[in-house]
């Protein structure tokens, strides 16, 4: 199995060599290790196969043996990680057999792999021999009790007629209240074991005191669904954005029951709540309505309590803004304990409102005032100015896979750019969730005014490295745009874009910032069976004057207000735009 995984609103970024999240079933408690970020010192192994993607696959594997003996110490060898990556592309690209001999040759390659075996248990799986799948899976667990996929897996072959537990049974499960308790101190300290920053903002004290004030709540009638709740505000507590749950959506499968949703949907904006749909209640409520207190809570006191549930990167609370946003229909029923009904009070009108309960709803909520670029990296031109507009919508590109996507569009942009004579560059950085440093780094060199360096943290080769930008680097004004969303490498490059004065950044605080724990070991508890995900590395860009406990704060905040949102206007693509023309 892949080793890492996490679903995400805004796409999907590999943490294999950088910041960022894989989306990926999950093999547990297996560590992800960050490998090296720059290839000056060695080449990437899968990079090189894929490069002879053209040869039958027995010949890549011979390819492969022939390089590592004849050169063992240019390329990444020791990677298994890389490796694994090359083989499960097969394997999603229903290319079994392909994957097999990947696969074969990671366990060859790395024979105290648990991970190795697991893999080949589900390439056999998906050939339908579940004699060689359950030897491997076996071996697998041998090697890693811990390894509940292997387990799972195992208890499919063995049992194919037992019928798994849906979520939305698992919602309404109740365990004993020493599983739960016993789970929470297993909780705990695998937070601290495995995350390398999970006492950096929260002392050991006050995180034993959540858990043991969460111990204090459960009941024999607590369910799982509300056990789950009590689970993510210790996981939000270290304030790692890499540490979670699964960004929700493992709360959202189970709550499939539409009469407990709440029935409107809500944006936060400015510490107001307004209605941004009013769904079944439309004969009631109206959009840009601004809600005073849900069931006789105050809404301020509400999203305040949700958003220790949020993770988040430090105290950064823009990224639990949007998180709110885009989900805000589901969180509200888990903080309020799952009403059967809901009563608001809205300004402008001192009586209750009663409302109708929801007959569906939209999770994530989408939000549409920004137009999404589809391909991740986009270029436009504004033809009466001299002006162009650079969309990075992900960093996810790595040497292994698809990085020379990502130079080739940089490089064929710039030239375009410069053949136009462009004055001003926007960069628009929202919405990015991380991905490669190898990106971010080659970006930066076509920015950059002069040399510098990324990394200065050991665990990377490339900690002395020091970069130098291209020839004819970018030399008009730059603008870089961003919000809460931008996560893992995009605060890697802006720490760096505001270090070294590159240009006017505009929006409200990034998601993250020059600090980025990584990687993920994935973890279940024993009795619940709760799925979650521990950052398990960490790595600093060359900053000194920025703080971690925040995001990268722009040099000039845009917060959208309700009216342009309704609208969908992209209130801070516009004001970029005006602050160009006045250059």
């Amino acid at each position: 199995m892949l080793k890492s995984f996490l679903p995400i609103l805004f796409g999907v970024a590999t943490t294999l060599l950088g910041c960022g999240n894989t989306n990926k079933t999950a093999t547990p408690l297996v560590t992800v290790e960050a490998s090296t970020n720059d290839n000056t010192e060695k080449r990437s192994i899968s990079a090189e196969l894929k490069a002879n993607g053209h040869l039958p696959i027995e010949e890549q594997v011979a390819l492969y043996l022939k390089l590592k003996k004849e050169k063992p110490t240019a390329y990444n060898f020791d990677n298994e990680d890389e490796l694994t990556m090359y083989g499960y592309g097969f394997l999603w690209n229903n290319q079994t057999d392909e994957a097999l001999e990947i696969f074969k040759l990671i366990a060859s390659q790395f024979p105290n792999s648990s991970n190795a075996y697991d893999s080949l248990g589900e390439a056999y799986m998906k050939k339908g021999n579940m004699e060689l799948s359950l030897k491997n899976y076996e071996k697998s667990l041998a090697m890693n009790p811990d390894n509940f996929n292997a387990e799972d897996q195992i208890e499919r072959i063995k049992f194919p007629n037992k019928k798994p537990i849906t979520p939305q049974e698992k919602f309404v499960k109740v365990y004993s209240v020493e599983d739960y308790k016993a789970d929470l101190d297993q909780l705990g300290h695998k937070l601290i074991e495995i995350s390398p920053n999970a006492l950096k903002f929260i002392s050991k004290e006050d995180f034993w005191a959540i858990i043991n004030q969460k111990k204090s709540l459960i009941t024999p009638q607590t369910t799982y669904g509300q056990f789950i709740w009590h689970c993510s505000e210790i996981i939000a507590s270290i304030n790692c954005s890499h540490t979670t749950l699964g960004g929700f959506w493992q709360e959202s499968e189970m709550l499939k029951d539409v009469s407990l949703i709440f029935p409107l949907q809500t944006r936060w904006v400015n510490d107001k709540l307004y209605v941004v749909d009013a769904m079944s209640n439309s004969d009631v409520v109206k959009p840009k309505d601004e809600l005073l207190s849900i069931n006789g809570i105050t809404v301020s006191k509400l999203v305040n309590d949700i958003y220790k549930h949020i993770e988040s990167q430090g105290y950064t609370e823009t990224t639990k803004k949007h998180f709110f946003n885009s989900w805000s229909t589901e969180l509200i029923p888990y903080a309020l304990s799952f009403p059967r009904a809901y009563t608001i009070t809205i300004k402008g009108n001192e009586n209750p409102i009663i409302l109708n309960k929801a007959k569906d709803f939209k999770a994530p909520y989408r939000d549409n005032s920004i137009t999404p670029c589809e391909a991740n990296l986009c270029l436009e031109f504004y033809d009466d100015t001299a002006t162009a507009l650079m969309t990075i919508s992900s960093f996810n590109y790595y040497p292994w896979n698809n990085l020379q996507e990502f130079k080739d569009f940089i490089d064929s942009s710039f030239k375009r750019i410069q053949s136009r004579n462009i004055e001003n560059l926007i960069i628009d950085l929202r919405l990015n969730g991380g991905g490669s440093a190898e990106s971010s780094i080659y970006l930066l060199k076509h920015l950059a005014k002069a040399p510098f360096k990324y990394f200065v943290n050991s665990m990377h080769s490339s900690e002395h490295e020091i970069h130098q930008p291209v020839s004819n680097t970018f030399k008009g004004n730059l603008y870089f745009m961003i919000d809460g969303n931008g996560k893992s490498t995009t605060g890697h490059f802006m720490a760096l874009a505001k270090e070294l004065s590159l240009g006017t950044i505009v929006g409200e605080e990034l998601g993250s910032n020059q600090l980025c724990t990584a990687g993920q070991t994935v973890c279940r508890l024993k009795n619940t069976k709760l799925q979650y995900y521990v950052a398990n590395t960490a790595s600093r860009v060359a900053v000194k004057t920025l703080p971690d406990t925040t995001g990268v704060l722009p040099d000039i905040t845009v917060i959208q207000p309700i009216e342009d949102y309704l609208n969908n206007i992209d209130t801070v693509k516009n004001h970029t735009l005006k602050l160009t023309e006045t250059k």
